[in-house]
């Protein structure tokens, strides 16, 4: 990881990372708290490949994600991983840490491409927040928002089929194609829609779906059969957007 910019108000001329505060929840607040909170911040890029935060890490820390994609994953004792959140430009890293008590990091998280953060000062976060009302809603919005996914990702997690989950996570990877657009739910893909492009290999999305690779090859054949993915090197294209978001779904009835 190598810094982009010195510290300092950094962000209010720089556009990109302007867009990314107004794209998270900091974006509401007024420009003289802005002025506060990201006073010394600095932007560091991180290249795709690169970990930048292992579980059990126990630092407080706030980031926001300027450009690039994140992801944060967690391992099973016997090594195979599941992805808990994907994280766009937008995307705020580490509240929960300047607020917990024996905060411990519950995942890893690395960059699936090259990435772009904006580190703030963890104590002056702190600090603001509790001095600032706007400041502390902010923070509790984030948290609510971090809680409500969670809790999504439960049934998500526990009760679809690999096919479900792996139809789930080209759509999540493939909403970051636009370099910090949120995650697509699937009533956005209406109709057969454009292609869209995932860049990622067969192992790399079974260990994102917590499976194994020869039974991902296996859905993603039948889903190749049916006219839906269309598989190449290093990427895996989606003809079909909108037959492959109705197979994502989840239906507690069925």
């Amino acid at each position: 990881m190598t810094a982009e910019a010195g510290p300092g108000r950094v962000w209010s001329a720089d556009s990109l990372t302007r867009q990314a505060v107004a794209a998270s929840q900091l974006g509401g607040l007024p420009e003289p708290l802005l002025d506060e909170l990201l006073y010394g911040t600095t932007r560091i890029l991180v290249p795709a490949g690169t970990m930048t935060h292992r579980e059990g890490d126990t630092a407080a820390h706030l980031e926001l994600v300027v450009s690039g994609l994140l992801k944060f994953y967690a391992t099973a004792p016997d090594g195979r991983t599941i992805t808990v959140r994907y994280c766009r430009r937008g995307a705020l890293i580490g509240v929960v840490s300047l607020f917990a008590p024996h905060f411990a990091l519950p995942a890893s998280a690395v960059a699936l491409t090259d990435t772009s953060l904006l580190q703030l000062a963890a104590g002056r976060a702190r600090a603001a927040a509790a001095r600032e009302l706007p400041v502390a809603h902010a923070f509790l919005r984030e948290l609510s928002e971090r809680v409500l996914g969670f809790m999504a990702e439960i049934p998500g997690s526990a009760f679809t089929s690999v096919r479900q989950r792996v139809a789930r996570h080209l759509l999540d990877l493939a909403a970051g194609n636009d370099d910090g657009g949120q995650p697509v739910l699937p009533a956005a893909w209406p109709g057969a829609g454009p292609e869209l492009a995932v860049h990622t290999t067969q192992q790399e999305l079974a260990e994102a779906v917590g499976s194994v690779r020869e039974v991902v090859v296996r859905i993603l054949r039948e889903l190749r059969e049916a006219g839906v993915v269309r598989t190449e090197r290093d990427r895996i294209v989606v003809v079909e957007p909108g037959r492959l978001a109705e197979l994502a779904v989840w239906n507690p009835s069925s």
